[in-house]
């Protein structure tokens, strides 16, 4: 693979970011990307405590030492979430530096917060990565709590550069890099979701945030030896992966390229404050267990004969609105967010005459379908061995989640986002109980006992 080809290619199309320096020992170069990019502009070096330490220090050294303006703003708590408070602060932040630009040094929250603040404000920021653990880095939308504790993906933009050191990268701690592979194997199923939604009609394939995120994925995954041990070249590589799956979400103008139900077991434990005997557990890592879910799932389903599909005796059991939404109720009746089941459900419903058309779509191209989606997922059984050699959960156990609980949750999953998922295919074809036995059942892989 040539990285720089691949790169250039990505940028072409990438409405916001415009630069992106990888390499070795760069953060040099920062200043003068400031000056190139917002000349005349104050910087605000955004980390945390930690972020601070490894690389956020060097950065306003940096700045400083060329005569760049520059101030910080440092997050200090020991453990935060990108909840709505921390949004109010940055908005003051960003209030009282007219002139300030966000040069946001860490990951996942502390770059989803510069994003939406940069956003709110009519400003662009510069990234500076130290993880290889997301990939919201280039994305054009951030991920943040509202104030009803709900998780929320809103519009906002992309970094205008994003400056990656891969001995910084490498020097993060292995579990950190561990999740980032996780995240980056979950466009794996998050694709095959997406041909679904593409055959259904509801949310058709962009040809180049399709290309910028799955074409390179699976080269981007075949060292994950190389991600346990901390590999510089095979770390580069991985954050990569993350960045275009991000510019992939740009330039669709939605997650849909790298996202799907396996990120909504995420969603669920973040709105949910899930915890590992006390201790936080990382987005890659929950959606390590979603991504094996979804590849059993995938198993399960190509074991079935979809071209034999009754589908009018499948469209005559289709519930109505009004049902749909009564069990939306019930199921999310324990939830922090009550409403959010019956919100997204009554989004995502669709008519009996839509799900005629979709179930037959699926009945007459079966074969043909059914090659193209195993030709994009990986097997439960592969997926398990490449996470246990990157350092990745392979059982629920693990993030401290018992089989009961994974199988209650995939009822809330179904329901979380109106975006079609194979759970809303199973749910049409009403083999979403089947599906569950698959899995869950004797035998299944997540069997419960």
């Amino acid at each position: 693979m040539d990285t720089q080809k691949v790169i250039k290619q990505a940028l072409e199309v990438s409405v916001a970011t415009k630069a992106l320096e990888f390499g070795e020992d760069i953060l040099d170069r920062i200043p003068g990307l400031f000056n190139k990019f917002f000349p005349g502009k104050k910087a605000i070096v955004f980390a945390d405590k930690i972020t601070w330490k490894v690389a956020g220090e060097r950065v306003f050294y940096e700045l400083a030492k060329a005569g760049v303006p520059a101030t910080t703003f440092l997050i200090t708590d020991d453990r935060f979430h990108p909840d709505w408070k921390y949004v109010e602060q940055v908005d003051k932040v960003m209030e009282s530096e007219p002139d300030g630009i966000f040069v946001a040094v860490g990951a996942g929250v502390i770059n989803d917060l510069a994003k939406l603040g940069s956003f709110r404000h009519d400003r662009q920021y510069i990234c500076v990565a130290t993880t290889a653990s997301v990939d919201g880095y280039t994305s054009s939308s951030a991920i943040v709590n509202d104030e009803r504790g709900a998780k929320i993906n809103i519009k906002s933009n992309a970094p205008l550069v994003i400056v990656a050191d891969s001995k910084v990268l490498a020097s993060a701690p292995w579990f950190l890099t561990a999740a980032g592979y996780a995240d980056l194997a979950a466009k794996v199923t998050a694709g095959a979701e997406w041909m679904i939604a593409d055959l259904f009609g509801t949310e058709p394939i962009d040809p180049p945030s399709w290309r910028i995120t799955q074409d390179s994925l699976k080269e981007m995954l075949d060292d994950p030896d190389g991600i346990k041990t901390g590999k510089p070249e095979s770390v580069e590589k991985l954050f990569l992966g993350l960045t275009l799956a991000g510019i992939g979400m740009e330039v669709a103008g939605s997650s849909r390229p790298a996202s799907c139900a396996e990120h909504l077991y995420g969603h669920y434990w973040d709105m949910t404050h899930h915890t590992d005997n006390g201790r936080p557990v990382s987005h890659g890592f929950q959606v390590a267990i979603g991504e094996l879910t979804l590849c059993a799932f995938f198993d399960a389903l190509f074991q079935m004969d979809l071209g034999k599909l009754d589908v009018e005796k499948c469209v005559e059991a289709w519930p109505s609105l009004e049902e749909e939404q009564e069990r939306a109720k019930k199921i999310y009746s324990d939830f922090p967010v009550p409403t959010l089941g019956y919100e997204e459900i009554t989004k995502k419903w669709q008519p009996k005459e839509e799900v005629r058309k979709q179930l037959q779509l699926v009945k007459d191209n079966w074969p043909e379908f059914k090659a193209k989606l195993q030709a994009q997922v990986w097997s439960f059984e592969k997926m398990r061995d490449m996470f246990k050699r990157a350092g990745a959960p392979t059982t629920p156990e693990e993030i401290g989640v018992t089989r009961a609980d994974l199988r209650k949750i995939t009822d809330y999953v179904q329901l979380m986002r109106w975006r079609i998922n194979l759970l809303d295919l199973a749910k049409r074809g009403c083999f979403y109980d089947e599906l569950m036995d698959k899995v869950f059942g004797e035998g299944g892989v997540w069997e419960i006992k």
